[in-house]
């Protein structure tokens, strides 16, 4: 299925997987999700709301990193960018809990 052609989440999904086929893809996407993550808690904790954006660049960076470098494809997130995020963390709870 084309990018283009996905019309809910239910046909994304499996494409968002097929993009992802490589383990090292994963886990730098893992690897950028709790990154982030941790930056984010930890800015709004000590109250610097205005280095938030720095979360998405080390969220994103090591995650479109893979793609262009590891899985050599265009990263969902151009084409869909609310499904992708979500899938980030569905892939990043199924890949922690061996389901996938």
């Amino acid at each position: 299925m084309s990018r283009s052609a996905i019309r809910n989440y239910e046909e994304f999904w499996p494409f968002y997987l097929s993009q992802h086929s490589k383990t090292l893809t994963r886990r730098f996407h893992l690897v950028g999700l709790a990154s982030a993550l941790i930056l984010v808690v930890t800015l709004v904790i000590i109250g610097a709301y205005s280095w938030l954006p720095a979360a998405l660049v080390l969220g994103y960076g090591p995650a479109w990193f893979s793609h262009f470098v590891i899985e050599k494809n265009r990263p969902a997130t151009f084409g869909h960018p609310w499904w992708s995020f979500l899938s980030d963390f569905r892939m990043a709870y199924l890949t922690l809990s061996g389901k996938l």
